[in-house]
C-alpha cells in the first residue's frame, strides 16, 4: 500500500503528470522530517477528567521540566503556561552542528467558581502536566438536570 501526501491540486485536472511543478517539489522538500518542527508554534494537548470530588487536567508537554512552567489563577481563569528551550550540538570530525529550539504556550481554563482554588495541585511526571481541581462544595451538591433530545 502507498501513502500519498494528499495536496489542493489533487481534485483539479493533473496536467504535466510527468514533471513535478516546482511548488510541489519544494512544498514536499521544506515540509519533510530534514526539518525539527518549530516549538514555538507548539501547542500541548489537553485531557479534562472529572471524577466525584475533582477534576483533572492532563497536559502533555514531553521535554519540558518542572521550571518550564507557571500555573496561576485570577478571576476565576486558571491560566498554565511553559517556555522550552533546547540546544543540540553534534561534533562529528568534519562539522560542527547546532540547533536551537525556543518556544512558550499559554492555555487558560475558566473555572467558573466550580473548584476550591485554595487546594490545587500540580505535578509533573514523565512529560506529563497533571493539574488536580478539587470541587468546592457547592459543585459537589448540584443537581444534574438532563435534558431529552427532540
Amino acid at each position: 500500500m502507498t501513502l500519498i501526501k494528499w495536496s489542493p491540486s489533487m481534485g483539479k485536472e493533473r496536467q504535466h503528470q510527468l514533471l513535478p511543478s516546482v511548488e510541489s517539489f519544494f512544498g514536499s522538500f521544506f515540509n519533510n522530517d530534514l526539518f525539527p518542527k518549530d516549538y514555538a508554534t507548539y501547542v500541548p494537548n489537553v485531557n479534562i477528567t472529572e471524577s466525584e470530588n475533582s477534576y483533572a487536567i492532563e497536559l502533555a508537554a514531553p521535554g519540558f521540566e518542572k521550571k518550564d512552567f507557571n500555573i496561576s489563577i485570577a478571576e476565576g481563569i486558571l491560566t498554565i503556561s511553559g517556555t522550552h528551550q533546547s540546544e543540540n550540538v553534534t561534533e562529528e570530525k568534519s562539522f560542527v552542528r547546532k540547533e536551537f529550539n525556543h518556544g512558550s504556550f499559554k492555555r487558560s481554563f475558566n473555572l467558573a467558581d466550580l473548584v476550591d482554588e485554595e487546594h490545587i495541585d500540580a505535578k509533573y511526571d514523565n512529560g506529563i502536566l497533571k493539574v488536580e481541581l478539587p470541587k468546592n462544595s457547592k459543585t459537589q451538591n448540584a443537581n444534574v438536570k438532563y435534558i431529552n433530545i427532540n
